[in-house]
């Protein structure tokens, strides 16, 4: 038995080239893919989230102003951002920065190191 969560039934193989964001995280590289952060393991996929912390905390910013999109944009599936789980919440990849939508405005959740 599996002492974390895990992804087992997925067709897909992440990699340079596959098509989905990777991300620098915890040592090792993510892959965001449907609203999950995939990590290759063994014959399955771990599910990762990001963990709150100084670098991607999850503060009320009202303030954050950003043109990664329109002001009036509403974040959720389907939205043409990736999901990207953090925490207990999930929050939405605007160029290299976390959007959390809440009471109105987007929330500044911190960057990722994508893979470039």
């Amino acid at each position: 038995m599996a002492d974390h969560e895990t992804h087992d039934e997925h067709p897909h193989r992440h990699g340079t080239g596959c098509g989905h964001v990777g991300v620098h995280h915890d040592g090792h590289v993510d892959y965001l893919h449907d609203g999950h952060l995939h990590h290759s393991h063994a014959d399955h996929y771990d599910e990762h989230r990001l963990d709150v912390s100084d670098a991607n905390p999850a503060d009320c910013t009202p303030e954050h102003q950003c043109n990664g999109h329109a002001p009036e944009h509403t974040h959720g599936p389907g939205c043409g951002h990736p999901a990207v789980p953090h925490g207990e919440h999930v929050d939405y990849l605007v160029g290299d920065h976390l959007h959390h939508p809440h009471g109105g405005h987007c929330d500044h959740h911190g960057r990722l190191n994508l893979v470039r």
